[in-house]
């Protein structure tokens, strides 16, 4: 099976899990993904990841996080599309929910949440947001 937004695919997989109340979930492994949910586990929002094998190929399988039964991520979306990039310089940098929630962008200096690439002043595309 081919996917064409492996990005995507993650984080569809997270907001299934938590919908689905799972305690956590699996998804194929990547440099990229593994480097999204280390910013994820940053701010607070997934409990962590680990690597294990999914058959031949390996895989993640990411612990998700609940505070008082609800999901600590209630919203999780992807801004950047392979269709449709969207770049931002690092004072452009949108805000989720006037600061409560984060945007993960892929920079020249790695994936960086909002903050830490507005601390950095560096912009890049905007891959996600979550809050």
């Amino acid at each position: 099976m081919s996917i064409n937004d492996p990005l995507g695919d993650l984080l569809t997989r997270i907001r299934n899990g938590q919908r689905a109340k799972k305690d956590s979930v699996v998804s194929p492994a990547s440099k990229l993904r593994a480097r999204v949910l280390d910013v994820l586990q940053r701010e607070g929002y997934i409990r962590g990841y680990s690597e294990e094998k999914l058959g031949e190929h390996p895989g993640l399988r990411i612990e998700l996080k609940y505070f008082e039964g609800q999901p600590a991520i209630q919203h999780v979306a992807r801004v950047s599309k392979p269709g449709r990039r969207v770049y931002s310089g690092s004072q452009e940098l949108p805000r989720v929910r006037n600061g409560l929630g984060m945007t993960i962008v892929s920079t020249p200096r790695g994936v960086l949440s909002d903050a830490e690439a507005r601390d950095q002043n560096v912009g890049g595309e905007v891959l996600a947001e979550v809050f």
